[in-house]
């Protein structure tokens, strides 16, 4: 009996060792940046018993990787607010937007108009009354209304009847000569007797036969 216990205890020992001496082990792992890992594992594992003894151990590990895409904030055009009434400014701002990519910006503009108006009404202010016209007589629409008017522009000093003969000799200064030069050319074609547009017949006779 005790030889039989002893022989049962020796047999287990040896079956112990030779499944820890056969052990085979297989594991891949595979990661990344911004992943997300999932996946299995597998285990199999043979006895047998055929005038000896064999073990096989097979363990497998499958990881799937999901890439993970991170959106592109988007472009957003900044405001671009003038903070007092005083400032002749306008803001301009934009933004564009692209695959993976964007860009936005803004800046001031100067009004040149309103600059012009604010520093008349300094100099009216100032009593500077000539100062003040002559300052908005830069835009050419004021200087060709003031010359329909029949009250020219001061020029250098000179007003009235002086400035208009001021104007005329020296008109490339005009603000308006390209506009005033084209005027010119028309009143000489008109004066010539030439046509200086060709005259469209508005009339409807003929247009839906002699009835």
């Amino acid at each position: 009996m005790k030889s039989s216990l002893l022989v049962l205890c020796l047999i287990l020992i040896l079956i112990f060792i030779g499944a820890s001496a056969n052990a085979t082990v297989t594991q891949n792992n595979t990661s990344g940046s911004n992943t997300s890992i999932s996946g299995g594992y597998t285990s199999n594992t043979t006895n047998s018993y055929s005038g000896g003894q064999t073990n096989t151990t097979t363990n497998t590990t499958t990881n799937s990787t999901k890439t993970q895409k991170i959106p592109v904030n988007a472009a957003i055009a900044p405001s671009m607010s003038s903070y007092s009434q005083d400032l002749c400014i306008v803001g301009l701002s934009g933004s564009v937007q692209v695959t993976g990519f964007g860009v936005a910006g803004g800046t001031y503009v100067t009004d040149t108009n309103c600059e012009r108006m604010k520093l008349s009404k300094l100099l009216y202010d100032y009593n500077m009354r000539v100062a003040s016209i002559a300052i908005l007589c830069q835009d050419d629409r004021v200087f060709s209304a003031m010359e329909h008017a029949g009250t020219p522009c001061p020029f250098e000093g000179k007003i009235a009847g002086e400035a208009q003969a001021q104007w005329k000799k020296y008109d490339i200064e005009r603000p308006d000569y390209e506009k005033y030069i084209e005027k010119l050319r028309k009143r000489e074609l008109i004066d010539a007797g030439k046509p200086v547009f060709q005259k469209i017949n508005t009339s409807y006779e003929g247009l839906y036969g002699d009835d």
